[in-house]
Formats: C-alpha cells, structure tokens, sequence
C-alpha cells in the first residue's frame, strides 16, 4: 500500500512512501508537463517526493499549469491512492485512482456560477477608487508576451511607479519582473481589472466588464489581422454582430501595426474611436536583434544549425506540407501553431513544437526562413528581412469561403508560393531571392513601415502624456 500527501514545506509537492523494494522512477506526467520524484529509502520503508513545479523551456521553476498528471510509480499508477483537496500556495490538487488535478490557487467555490456571479456583482457593477496601475493581459492569460509584454517593459522602466498587474490562467505563467500575477476568476483578478486606471489587451476582455469613470482600455490585438474578422465574416449573424459592437465599445484606444491593420480592425469592429498607428511594440525585438541565442538554446539547435519555422494554420495546407517531410529534407523545423495552445517541445526527428514556446519574437529571430500559409506572423517575421515561403490552398480547400483572406498572396507574397512539400524544399534550393527582393521591399513599406525598434516607446509616450496612468 502506498501512503500519499501533499506537502508545501520546500515548495508545492506530492510526497509517497511505500515498503521496500523501492521503486526507481516516480513521475507524474501530463500534457503540459512533467515531473518526476526523487526516491529515498529509510529502514524498511521508501520516500519519494515529486515537486508540484517545473521549467519550461529553461526558464524558472513555476507551479505546474492547470490540468490532469497521471501519477506513475515505475510505470505503473496506484489506482488506491488518494489524496482530498489541498490548498498548496500557488496551486491546489486533489489525487483520485492515481490522477492529480492541479487548479489554480483559489477557493473553488469561486469556480461556479454562482460564485463568479458573486465577484460580478461586488467588483464589476461597484467600483470603487482607481489606482495607478496598469492591467495586462495577453493571448487570454495564456503567456506573458506580444505586444502587452513590450509596452510592460517599457512603462516599468519609465514609470517605475505604477503598479503593474498580469492577468494569467494560472501561476505557471511567467510575468515580467516586478509585475503582480492575478490568475483569471479570482478575487484578485476581479478587483485588480476594476481598479486598475489603464487595461493593455490583445484579446476581448472576457467575463462581465463595466468601465469605471477614468479607466482607459488600449486595445493592442494579436498581430496584424490576415483574413475578414468580426463583422466582415461571411454569413450575417445577429448575435455575433452584437458581440463584436459590444466588445469594440469597452476598448478607448486601438493599436494597429500599420494603416493595412488599422483599416482591418476598423472594419471589422466598427471602431470609430482614436487609432494610434505605431508600428508593433511586440516586434521591437526583431530590430534589436536580443533573443535569437537565448532560443535556440532552449530549443536546444546549435548557432550553426539551419532553422525553419512552421507556421501553417489551415489544416488542409498543413496535410500538405508536413513538417516532418520538410525536415528530412532540409534542417530543424520549429512548429509553431497557436499561441494559446500548451506543452513542452515534442519532438519528432528534427521537428520540434515550439507551440507552448513563451516568446513569439525570440522564435522569430532565431529562425532563418519562414514557412506559413496566412498566420499573422508573416507580418511579423517581414521585420527581419529574413526569407518566407508561403503555403497556398489548393482550390476546393476551403470551398465555404470560411474567414477569406484579405492580402493576396499569389501577387503580393515577398516569396515563393508552394502547394506541397516538394515545391517546397525546391524553392528553398532555387536561392531565388533576388527574384522577390522588389515584392519584399514593398511589403515592409505596406505593413512595416513603422517596425523601427521603438513602437513601445512611442506608445508608452502616449499613455504617460494623456494621463492614461502617472509617472
């Protein structure tokens, strides 16, 4: 029989003991990570302690993100251990036929309706005083990056005053320095959203929200938008239209990468209010050039080795092009598929998922050619002047004309245009670049031509001069 209990003294923890013989390997495994114990031996009995932490992508020790770790004791799960609901500091967890659910560190009362109806009503429909702080949130919480994660590094290093709050899923994401964590749904993160004078976001602004007197939204989105959104979808729907204007009248401020952005968002949410045009903050890195070493050190590629980055969204085009089919061919390729998706590099030859990867611009940099079909990132990675190749759909791909792209790609792609993975790899051994050397400088000056290195500081200018927060 197999004793279990979570412990906090040196940081959260599954401990076990058991009669010897002692097992070797004690792991708990799960989809966005895993951990395995360190196993001791006492008299006739054995110990083994399984830290409720990791490191992603060499970064520091966090709590495990929310989610199911199956408990393994030499491979095998103790189906009769168990362990009731545990507040753990930065987590709680509960172990059931050998299952540890991690959630995040609140009560869980505050997980049901009518618990999150409760900070509703004492946060979003009571606000009271605001402070001199600043609400960040990126990609739904899911990591601390993109634009949010730039303009926070530059109001902290000129306004050190202001309080800077990050709206995270749970604790294993990691804030910039000196910032506060709020998981999502927690008392925390109700009162620092209503009391905060200025919201940076790069998504809608989930759950109940009413805007006190004073407070300022800056609506930044997530990259420059490739297809219709919002009203532009095709197909009129009553109710999605009303979503869309609801949510584009909390924002104050919307921030777009380039005129081509700035008319795509406008359309698309009917935002008829200010505008700032500032280029991305999020892409200041790319002129810079800090990064590149610090990501292929995590991903774990030599300086010398040759890297593609895979950012096919459209699952027909990715059938085509796979990336396992590239690599063979070629040299590493990181896939990069969404942002808000997590887990750790899984890795098949020299293919490796770069998904859960906490910094977008670190990848960019670190790659030497992109391959994408109409992922955002494509008006990104042009800041680098690097090569990129482009997946175009087959016809009869997409035959409901879902989400339609907005930038031809046949006339206007500053790179080949491929349909399988052959042409592919035979594109990226023509060396033809010169070839598109006209359509490349013309693409930066459409979508890039304010990506100089200081996007953050022009916007932190804005926010410091209109009051939006103190210095």
């Amino acid at each position: 029989m197999t004793a279990a209990e979570f412990t906090i003294a040196d940081g959260p923890a599954l401990e076990l003991s058991g009669d010897l013989p002692a097992p070797r390997i004690v792991r708990l495994v799960g989809r966005s990570a895993t951990t395995e114990g360190s196993v001791s031996a006492d008299g006739d009995r054995w110990h083994a302690v399984v830290p409720l932490r990791a490191s992603h992508w060499g970064g520091p020790l966090l709590p495990l993100p929310v989610g199911e770790y199956e408990l393994t004791i030499d491979g095998a799960r103790p189906e009769e251990t168990a362990v009731p609901l545990s507040m753990l500091g930065p987590l709680r967890a509960v172990l059931e036929h050998g299952i540890v659910r991690v959630g995040p560190p609140m009560d869980p009362a505050y997980d049901s309706g009518e618990g999150q109806a409760a900070l509703e009503r004492r946060y979003a429909t009571r606000p009271g005083r605001l402070e001199n702080a600043a609400f960040f949130e990126s990609r739904l919480g899911h990591v601390a990056d993109g634009d949010p994660y730039a303009i926070d590094r530059e109001l902290a290093g000129r306004a050190p005053r202001v309080t800077r709050y990050w709206s995270v899923v749970d604790l294993s994401v990691d804030v910039p320095e000196g910032a506060i964590p709020v998981v999502e749904g927690s008392p925390q993160w109700w009162r620092a959203r209503g009391a905060a004078r200025l919201l940076v976001v790069d998504d809608w602004l989930r759950r109940r929200f009413v805007r006190s007197r004073g407070q300022v939204v800056l609506q930044t989105w997530h990259g420059s938008p490739p297809r219709r959104l919002g009203l532009r979808l095709p197909g009129w729907n009553f109710r999605r239209a009303v979503a869309v204007v609801r949510e584009s009248l909390r924002w104050n401020v919307l921030l777009a990468q380039s005129p081509f952005a700035a008319r795509s968002l406008r359309r698309g949410y009917a935002f008829n209010r200010t505008v700032w045009i500032e280029g991305g903050p999020r892409n200041d890195e790319l002129v810079t050039g800090v990064g590149a070493e610090a990501a292929r050190a995590a991903l774990g590629i030599r300086a010398d080795e040759k890297v593609l980055l895979y950012a096919v969204l459209d699952p027909d085009a990715a059938a085509r092009v796979l990336p396992a089919d590239i690599a063979r061919r070629t040299g590493w390729v990181v896939v990069r598929i969404g942002a808000t998706a997590r887990g750790t590099a899984a890795e098949e030859g020299r293919v490796i998922d770069a998904t859960g990867y906490p910094r977008l611009a670190h990848l960019l940099l670190c790659a030497d050619a992109l391959v994408t079909d109409r992922s955002p990132v494509m008006f990104d990675f042009s800041v680098t002047g690097k090569p990129m190749f482009f997946v175009a759909p087959s016809a009869g791909d997409r035959p409901d004309g879902r989400r339609p792209v907005v930038v031809d790609l046949e006339s206007r792609a500053p790179g080949p245009v491929v349909r399988t993975a052959d042409g592919l790899v035979a594109a990226m051994g023509a060396d033809d670049q010169e070839r598109y050397a006209g359509r490349y400088a013309q693409w930066r000056a459409v979508f890039n031509a304010r990506d100089d290195g200081h996007a953050a500081a022009r916007v932190v200018a804005r926010i410091l001069d209109q009051g939006f927060v103190r210095r």
